[in-house]
């Protein structure tokens, strides 16, 4: 069975993700590791992936970026390649390459998802989704990218998540810039 891991990319030290139009997130995309994001594992990580899981409006604004203006980015090669499946009860069409939309009960999705094999899939994002499957318990591993800031403003991931979600640390490191990449495992002991 497929593990699904959640990653939070630009998330504050007072638990706030990186806005567009805020400090945080000018910071956030003023280090190297945004700016030009080479890591061979995060890359890697990702190509590995049975599929990236993104919900409809994170869906909007990565296909946006990877297939404009940034198409030259070195996630935009991964991430077009990719199989892409979007949790979404709106959309009917998806013009990203190999995106496919799962538009039923999100529990019988993610649980078709998880079948028919091992490895895991990737959830991008968005904050509605990521609550969603949290609620549900659904989520086996969380990853973040825990950034050197205050930011202040911007939007809070854990709000409206169950009030006791037990994690246990799997691995941390920290970059030269201060990030620390922390790996989370859901705790079902």
């Amino acid at each position: 069975m497929r593990t699904l891991i959640a990653t939070v990319f630009n998330y504050s030290l007072d638990g706030l993700l990186a806005d567009e139009g805020t400090a945080f997130w000018d910071f956030c995309f003023s280090l190297p590791e945004n700016e030009h994001p080479d890591d061979p594992g995060q890359l890697e990580f990702l190509r590995n992936a049975h599929a990236i899981v993104l919900g409809r409006t994170a869906y909007e604004g990565i296909a946006a970026a990877m297939t404009t203006s940034n198409a030259d980015h070195p996630f935009a090669r991964v991430l077009t390649a990719q199989r892409k499946i979007v949790f979404s009860t709106t959309m009917a069409t998806a013009d990203w390459a190999n995106t496919s939309i799962a538009s039923g009960d999100t529990a019988e999705e993610v649980d078709r998802l998880r079948r028919g094999g091992d490895g895991y899939l990737v959830v991008m994002g968005g904050v509605a989704l990521w609550r969603s499957l949290m609620a549900l318990d659904l989520l086996d591993e969380l990853h973040v990218s825990m950034f050197p800031y205050i930011a202040g403003e911007g939007t809070r991931l854990f709000d409206g998540v169950p009030a006791s979600y037990r994690l246990d640390l799997m691995s941390s490191s920290a970059s030269g810039n201060g990030i620390v990449e922390l790996r989370y495992g859901r705790h079902r002991g």
